[in-house]
């Protein structure tokens, strides 16, 4: 069986023009790449635009800025060469080859007054993960055309980008601007040759009885943050929008301090007011004066989703003159008087007052609308507004939370993430209406600050899993970090307990797992500081927190981008008494929608880079010595493409289902040092899950971790041998009674793994699940049966070899009995 790779680019295609609003013809056909073989090696074939087709300059120079471009004046052969005369900036081309072989590239590069020394010189990179095996020539002054070659071995990738680029001075001026004596380059008429390619035949020796550590249950934990519709729009219910009006009614400014309103005027602005003066919550409150009366006068929103049959309640709060009434709130949700259901409030008084509303829509519309609307004179006022399917679960989706129960992650990080850096933890306690809302500190959007700690331990109960709370280092201080501690942990008599208490939790959660700072490395951080300042904050807030409570678990704010680096030997040297485990983050792309193979190896290879260098770590730094201080990689994920599911929303595909499940694989390697992990984020941003407004599913990626979380064994065992081109892991279950297989195929062929037990003795069936779909960019879509799901079969004549189907992941579960000892 061979999985047809044209499928995947007409798919790629298709998905990037749905996620412009663009439609894919019928006939549109996307042509298959061909593998050891450069598209357009010669510039001589434009895209509609008028640009080499297949190659990209990386990064893109300032607008209006010469110096990538495509030359029709100079040629080695044709009529048109790529030239570059700026720094560090390259045009580069996704290029499909065989892993484990060994090629040639050539190609010819002609220069004029190109600099010597430091970083320069024209030439060709490869990018990757390949290895080069001769060195890829510089050529500098001014030259005519010549031949450049490179080898170079494959090794585990099946794609690399080929790369002309002119060099430059590191750290010097940015990429894609002009240099002063840049020179200028040209490039043409390249070529790969094969010269060998290794005979792939995966075969491995599984060592039943030599076991590694158990996978801590924490490997399979979840991240969720105030980003996007993580939150608000994935997990939390509430269907409106600014529902305590931080934006002004009709706002349309979208800055630092500004965000557009979903609230709209009805029937126009001029009756519309923000008092500030006894506002609800918040800065203002939105006032409509009804003037005379005859005409109805309020706010609305729209682009609410609603399913037909199904019921809504809410409430609305408001103030105003007893003759403003009756305030009508309406649901609307098609044209024509029939379309719509009233709610009429007959009473207003000075004060604020809630009151309920219901509603049962009548039709499905992904834009009904809500419409508060006053019909008598003078003025009342919009303190706030809710709205949420009647079947929600203390404030949050039903359907999601279904889902989330089958992931059965056992711990959630919150709330960040980047967000946590300006966060005011108190702002989400008390009388949820009267929380203030707030610009979203590091994110686009605002923060309703309706899911404040008391939600989230909510949402842990529903979902049984236990809590991982970060602290804000960055704009926050130690202070109210022991405070958050206190007010989690504390008991009911000391001051932080009595707060909790009074906002309806006597007793204390007793939250184990606190995040000092998120990311605090990176300069996009709020609050960020060289690392000399930054490990003095770390072991302040640490002692703080310690202070509070002695038995917390406290991880530290590692290198957030880089597997090693001089931040964390810094944190760990100097910190390392106030540090139990080391936080790491990764994020891989897609290589521009590179090989298969490549995509999916992405994952494991970060994993493994990072608990390599903290081996070293434990190695060589005296202060680690005798310590059991491990890493908690609570950010792993894929990050690219469009944001369809709001920011940061991106959809998930066959092939990163395949790239979470080796790094699963890859975690039961190196259980030595990783102690926790946290796909990063659970909902939408980047999430497992996605949905809509008003359905949920379980993306590529979420079976996954389902299928692994639920079959995957937790006692890793050794296996020897060459399993490439698959990636294999095996495992006992807990009570060492059946052994689960895993592999992951990142090819368009069936595989056959040869296999051969020792100190065990396997049954001769057992069970399967496979994880695929018709092709590597199949996704699953809220609303929609599933593209990419995993099914169950049976396995019936078990002995050397197991067949795994092309692009797929699979887990055997088969008994098998310890060897005794002769």
């Amino acid at each position: 069986m061979t999985l047809n790779r044209s499928i995947f680019r007409r798919a790629l295609l298709a998905a990037v023009c749905a996620s412009a609003g663009a439609a894919v013809s019928g006939d549109t056909q996307a042509p298959r790449q061909p593998v050891g073989e450069i598209v357009n090696p010669s510039a001589e074939l434009l895209d509609p635009d008028g640009r080499p087709a297949q190659w990209i300059v990386d990064p893109r120079p300032r607008p209006g800025t010469p110096g990538a471009e495509l030359a029709s004046d100079t040629s080695h052969a044709g009529g048109r060469s790529l030239a570059l005369s700026v720094p560090r900036v390259a045009w580069t081309n996704k290029t499909l080859v065989r892993p484990y072989a060994s090629y040639r590239l050539s190609g010819w590069i002609k220069t004029e007054a190109v600099p010597a020394g430091e970083d320069w010189g024209a030439r060709f990179e490869l990018r990757g993960g390949v290895k080069i095996t001769s060195p890829a020539p510089r050529v500098t002054g001014t030259t005519d055309w010549s031949r450049v070659d490179i080898t170079f071995d494959t090794e585990g990738q099946d794609s690399l980008i080929l790369a002309a680029t002119l060099g430059g001075p590191r750290g010097g001026r940015g990429a894609g601007q002009p240099a002063a004596a840049a020179g200028k380059a040209w490039f043409d008429n390249l070529e790969l040759e094969l010269i060998a390619a290794r005979e792939l035949k995966p075969a491995i020796v599984i060592q039943a009885g030599t076991a590694r550590e158990p996978m801590p249950d924490l490997i399979y934990g979840q991240f969720i943050e105030h980003l996007g519709r993580s939150i608000y729009g994935g997990i939390w219910a509430e269907m409106l929008e600014d529902r305590k009006f931080y934006s002004a009614v009709g706002e349309t400014r979208r800055d630092r301090e500004h965000v557009p309103s979903p609230w709209r005027a009805v029937p126009d602005a001029g009756a519309i007011a923000m008092v500030t003066a006894g506002a609800f919550v918040g800065a203002h409150t939105p006032q409509v004066d009804l003037g005379p009366g005859g005409v109805p006068r309020g706010i609305a929103q729209a682009g609410l989703g609603v399913v037909a049959g199904r019921t809504y309640r809410g409430y609305v709060v408001l103030a105003g003159d007893a003759a403003a009434a009756p305030v009508e709130v309406t649901l609307i949700w098609g044209t024509g008087p029939q379309a719509r259901q009233v709610v009429t409030i007959g009473t207003l008084t000075p004060e604020f007052r809630k009151h309920a509303v219901a509603f049962r829509a009548g039709a499905a519309s992904d834009d009904a609308r809500l419409e508060i609307v006053g019909r008598g004179r003078g003025r009342f006022r919009v303190g706030t507004a809710s709205l949420m399917p009647d079947d929600n679960v203390d404030g949050m989706r039903r359907d999601t939370l279904e889902l989330l129960k089958q992931l059965d992650a056992p711990i959630y990080r919150w709330p960040g993430g980047n967000f946590v850096s300006g966060y005011d933890w108190k702002d989400g306690i008390g009388d949820r209406d009267r929380r203030p809302p707030r610009k979203n500190p590091a994110w686009t959007g605002i923060e309703h600050n309706d899911f404040g700690i008391h939600e989230f331990f909510d949402f842990l109960r529903e979902v049984n899993a236990r809590p991982f709370i970060a602290v804000n280092t960055g704009l926050g201080n130690a202070a109210s970090a022991a405070e958050q501690v206190e007010y989690v942990n504390g008991g009911a008599d000391t001051p932080m307990g009595r707060l909790r208490a009074q906002n309806g939790r006597r007793a204390p959660w007793h939250c184990r797992y606190w995040a000092v700072g998120n990311e605090m490395s990176g300069n996009w951080q709020l609050g960020n500081v060289p690392i000399e300042e930054y490990v003095k904050r770390h072991n302040a807030f640490s002692q703080a927190l310690l202070q509070v409570d002695p038995a917390i678990v406290l991880v530290a704010s590692g290198e957030a981008v880089r597997p090693s680096s001089d931040w964390d030997r810094q944190l760990l040297a100097h910190g390392a008494d106030y540090i139990h485990l080391n936080s790491k983050h990764f994020y891989r792309q897609d290589w521009h929608g590179g090989g298969l193979l490549t995509h999916v190896r992405q994952i494991g290879d970060a994993i493994r880079a990072i608990a390599d260098a903290h081996r070293e770590y434990l190695r060589t730094i005296p202060q680690m010595k005798g310590r059991n201080i491990r890493v908690a990689l609570d950010e792993w994920n894929y990050w690219y493409g469009p944001h369809v599911f709001g920011e940061l929303g991106t959809r998930y595909f066959m092939r990163d289902a395949l790239g979470i499940a080796a790094g699963l694989n890859e975690y039961s390697r190196q259980t030595d040092v990783i102690a926790m992990a946290n796909y990063a984020q659970t909902v939408n941003v980047i999430g497992a899950i996605k949905t809509s407004k008003t359905a949920a599913v379980l993306d590529s990626t979420g079976q996954a971790l389902v299928m692994y979380r639920r079959h995957f064994g937790t006692i890793p065992v050794e296996i020897t041998g060459a399993p490439e081109p698959l990636d294999v892991a095996v495992t006992w279950t807990p009570d060492r009674t059946t052994l689960t297989i895993s592999v992951v195929n990142p090819t368009y062929e069936t595989q056959r793994l040869a296999f051969r037990v020792v100190g065990a003795r396997l049954a001769s069936q057992g069970t399967a699940w496979v994880l695929t779909a018709e092709d590597d960019l199949a996704y699953n879509e809220p609303g929609k049966a599933p593209a990419v799901r995993f099914v169950e079969k049976r396995v019936t004549g078990v002995q050397e070899t197991l067949e795994v189907a092309p692009a797929s992941a699979t887990i055997f579960r088969i008994a098998a009995t310890v060897a005794r000892e002769p």
